[in-house]
């Protein structure tokens, strides 16, 4: 057998180091691959079943503000985290009833689905933002103005006599410090207000003769007019500042009729939304559908 040279044992020797290396190479990465995965953090487990971090995370930011800060006052997400054990515990007392295999608990979580997926497809939608105009929202007011206070918020008394020394001489006496209620319950010919001592009320459009009503815009709170001659007579009116109380109740019902008002405008943007999309598609009815006009025939 011919002798091997140093160079050639050299090369052999190299040649088996990186075989070696190789070998150790792969069995390094071997067992990195067969090392268990660094799980996430645990915080419960409920007859083995775990609730991690994640869930607990995510479980919590669903939670609606003013949830979340009554937890927070109460226990905090310690507590929040017993109730979410409590709620798995439940879960798993169902699961072992069957109910999740009842097809009528299926059907219900079917429909509840559909109507997810139904409210955020016109959540996008209707993402346009509905807002009045001041135009809008005063022909609104005025299409309602029996049910509001008038923008001049007084209170209105009248007394009407037939003539003009007697409409006159009341005045005086009232200027003088007499009491115009009872002025007007003994003298006034006015049947409609004489009972109450004059006393129409809060004012509105419509409430007063026009050349009354054209005297009372300009009429400073507690001054008595001067006789306003009419075809029925002579009139005499003050006007007294308005209850807080009946103005802050004409304030709700303008809120109340700019709501409505609101939830008129998104209905239509509703109803535009749907007739566009029945614009693109092909509905036929059946000859099924026969029976339910029939039926709401009978109605």
């Amino acid at each position: 057998m011919t002798p091997h040279s140093p160079r050639s044992a050299d090369r052999v020797a190299l040649r088996l180091s990186l075989l070696v290396a190789g070998l150790l190479t792969g069995f390094v990465w071997t067992l990195a691959s067969c090392a268990p995965q660094q799980d996430e953090p645990v915080l419960a487990l409920v007859n083995g079943r775990a609730i991690t971090q994640t869930e607990f995370d995510l479980r919590w930011e669903e939670l609606s503000q003013a949830t979340r800060a009554r937890y927070e006052k109460d226990g905090g997400k310690r507590r929040f985290l017993d109730e979410l054990i409590t709620r798995e515990l439940l879960m798993q007392e169902a699961r072992h009833q069957g109910l999740d295999q009842n097809d009528a608990i299926r059907d219900k979580a079917q429909r509840y689905k559909e109507q997810l997926i139904l409210d955020e497809l016109l959540k996008d939608k209707l993402k346009a933002k509905v807002e009045l105009s001041k135009a809008e929202l005063d022909a609104y007011y005025e299409k309602h103005a029996h049910q509001l206070l008038a923008p001049l918020k007084v209170h209105v008394y009248q007394m009407l006599v037939g003539n003009l020394p007697a409409a006159k001489d009341l005045k005086k006496q009232v200027d003088s410090g007499g009491d115009f209620a009872k002025f007007a319950q003994r003298y006034s010919i006015d049947d409609k207000t004489k009972a109450k001592g004059g006393d129409l009320g809060p004012y509105r459009k419509g409430l007063l003769h026009p050349d009354v009503d054209a005297v009372v815009q300009t009429l400073k709170i507690g001054v008595i007019s001067d006789p306003i001659k009419t075809d029925a007579g002579y009139y005499l009116v003050k006007v007294t500042p308005l209850d807080p109380e009946l103005i802050q109740a004409d304030l709700a019902v303008r809120e109340r009729l700019r709501q409505e008002l609101l939830a008129e405008k998104r209905r239509q943007q509703f109803e535009d939304v749907i007739a566009d999309i029945r614009a693109k598609a092909t509905v036929r009815l059946a000859d099924a559908s026969r029976y339910i006009t029939e039926d709401m025939g009978k109605h």
